[in-house]
Order: structure tokens, then C-alpha cells, then sequence
């Protein structure tokens, strides 16, 4: 056994990237606190060619020193905007014809191994701050509260963690891939 080298991995240029078909699938972060957070989402949305990001409220925006350690470029290939409140972004997304799932345990969520998601359908999931989640007016535009189970004593996971739980999730649910 041996790593790959940077040939054999086949990675895109940015340029490639941006032209290259998207996942239908964009991440909302609802007024999310720490950057390095911020960066890792964006290496996320990078690894499965997500269609964008939306940093809303207090989250942070590129370029920052922060961002730029864990998403590593990331933010030079995915697109992403900057809404001042949380809810412009989901309002915008409805318009383009996303469902809107959010990230959050509520009464009546579904279980992430439970979710479904719809064949052909543009999901626009949001992700809440590190402490409050996500704000009770947001929750009440979503079609669907989804939840990773969880059996510690937290009952929390890392937002960064979350996303790329929910992210491959969908991927395998959504996309017939060939991983060879």
C-alpha cells in the first residue's frame, strides 16, 4: 500500500471546479462563532462540489487569516454570499426552489438515517451557532428538521463535524456515485 500522488488523485483546478456540475445542495450558517468552523464547512462543500455557501448574521466572511487555515483555498472555489440576517438567505433559497432542512433537534425532527430526501429536489440545509443553534424563527421555514442520533452525555456535535455528517449522508442517499 502507498498514497496516492497529487496526479493520481485527479483533483480539479479552481477554474475546472467552477465550471464542473454541482451537488444540489447548499449549506446555510446561521450566525456561527468560531472561523476555523467556517473554514472546514467550506473544505466540505469543496470535497462533494456543493453548490454554494451562505454566512449569515455574525459569521464570519473570506479572506481571514482564520478561514484560510481550514479551508485551504476552499474559499477561492466555492461560491459563497454574505447575508446581514439569516433569514434573507433562507428567503432567497425558497424563491430559487430550495426545500429547506435544518439541522437541529426539535419535537418532531427525523433522524438522519430516517431522511429521504427526494429525487431531483435542491436542498438548502442550515446549520446553527455553536451554543444557541438555530433561531426558532428560521426553524419555522423549513419543510423538515433532520438530527444525528447521538447516545453520549452532550448531545452535541462540532457544527464543522455535523456538516460533513449530514453532507455524505445525502451524498450517498442522493447521487448515484461510481467510487472507483
Amino acid at each position: 500500500m502507498r498514497k496516492r500522488t497529487m496526479t493520481e488523485l485527479n483533483r480539479l483546478t479552481v477554474e475546472e471546479y467552477k465550471a464542473a456540475e454541482k451537488f444540489p445542495v447548499s449549506i446555510v450558517l446561521d450566525n456561527i462563532r468560531s472561523q476555523n468552523n467556517i473554514g472546514s464547512v467550506f473544505r466540505t462543500a469543496d470535497a462533494f462540489r456543493l453548490q454554494e455557501v451562505h454566512l449569515c448574521g455574525i459569521t464570519a466572511t473570506p479572506p481571514h487569516r482564520e478561514i484560510h487555515k481550514t479551508a485551504l483555498g476552499a474559499t477561492e472555489s466555492v461560491d459563497w454570499f454574505y447575508h446581514p440576517a439569516t433569514m434573507d438567505a433562507v428567503k432567497s433559497l425558497i424563491l430559487q426552489g430550495y426545500t429547506i432542512l435544518a439541522v437541529e433537534q426539535v419535537k418532531g425532527s427525523i433522524l438522519l438515517p430516517d431522511y429521504h430526501p427526494i429525487s431531483g429536489n435542491k436542498l438548502a440545509i442550515i446549520f446553527g451557532n455553536e451554543v444557541n443553534g438555530i433561531d426558532e424563527e428560521i426553524l419555522g421555514y423549513a419543510t423538515t428538521c433532520i438530527e444525528i442520533p447521538q447516545f453520549g452525555t452532550k448531545h452535541s456535535i462540532n457544527v464543522a463535524v455535523t456538516v460533513g455528517i449530514v453532507i455524505w449522508d445525502l451524498f450517498l442517499k442522493m447521487h448515484n456515485f461510481n467510487f472507483k
